[in-house]
């Protein structure tokens, strides 16, 4: 146990992406926890923290709070649904960075998020199903919000899988299976799971991370990375953070020649030697102007 706390104190110092993700989610879970022991033993009002980091699928409620667009999917409150969460983070993670960056399994994590929480907001606003469980709940006083990073996850799992299809993993290290009959797999269960009465939005929500996932694996694929503008702007936040250190001076290195630029300066050079050479057999030595001795003492000196 102590080895494996040493390998996580470790990346994580190392700024292992994968590893601090985790740990986010982990800290939030805790948070949860806490304030829920600690209105539990002293008889206070609950604190109902999802309202205010769960995205909500009542539009007014997420004018007021559009922070809740990227809190809700670092935060879980069942031990069983961040475990599961993390395993599959943890597990994907690393054949996701196989193939890609840490910055592009950053950069993804949010976007997968976000467009589960833009499929879940728009399904529970427009499709008849889920506006009725939306307007029924919201009368009732307790307006529908979803946390959990299980899009996030799911855009991993489907990038990884669209990347390289063939890719096999050991299951229950018992027999090796392709990662994206596992994708696929867990696309079907969701699908055929949209009309639960238990979790709803969760369903909709891995559907949009796995396209996202899946967009996101074929677009690289033809060279362009749509996590780009992400990276770009999550680089903006933290270098804000960073004290500005004094400015570097700077060094300006020579581009290195190829063989053929090399061979023709090469040729130039001896051409020009030969021709101050046959200058002196004619004319003499003293005929030369000062930058043509220049050049011959220079050569003499290679």
């Amino acid at each position: 146990m102590g080895t494996i706390l040493d390998n996580i104190k470790r990346r994580f110092k190392q700024k292992d992406i994968l590893i601090q993700l985790i740990i986010i989610n982990i800290a939030v879970f805790l948070i949860f926890a806490l304030v829920g022991l600690f209105c539990t033993l002293f008889k206070l009002n609950n604190i109902e923290l999802v309202e205010y980091i769960g995205v909500p699928a009542d539009l007014h409620l997420l004018i007021k709070r559009p922070w809740t667009l990227f809190t809700y999917m670092f935060a879980h409150q069942a031990f069983f649904h961040i475990l599961f969460n993390m395993l599959m983070l943890f597990w994907f993670g690393q054949l996701f960075l196989s193939y890609f960056s840490p910055k592009n399994l950053g950069s993804l994590y949010v976007l997968g998020g976000l467009a589960g929480a833009v499929i879940y907001i728009i399904a529970f606003n427009l499709i008849p199903y889920y506006v009725d469980i939306n307007t029924t709940q919201t009368e009732l006083g307790h307006p529908l919000a979803m946390i959990g990073a299980s899009a996030s996850v799911m855009a991993i799992i489907f990038a990884a899988a669209f990347y390289r299809p063939n890719a096999e993993v050991n299951l229950f290290m018992v027999f090796r299976l392709k990662i994206i009959y596992i994708a696929i797999f867990l696309f079907i269960i969701d699908f055929i799971s949209l009309d639960s009465k238990t979790n709803p939005g969760g369903h909709v929500a891995h559907i949009g991370g796995a396209i996202m996932g899946y967009i996101y694996a074929k677009q690289y694929l033809r060279g362009k990375d749509i996590t780009r503008w992400i990276n770009k702007i999550i680089d903006w936040f933290v270098n804000l953070t960073k004290p500005k250190s004094p400015k570097k001076m700077k060094v300006k290195y020579k581009k290195r020649e190829d063989d053929y630029q090399y061979n023709e300066r090469r040729k130039n050079e001896t051409e020009d030697i030969d021709r101050i050479l046959d200058k002196i057999k004619a004319s003499g030595y003293n005929s030369l102007s000062s930058d043509e001795k220049k050049r011959l003492f220079d050569a003499s000196k290679k």
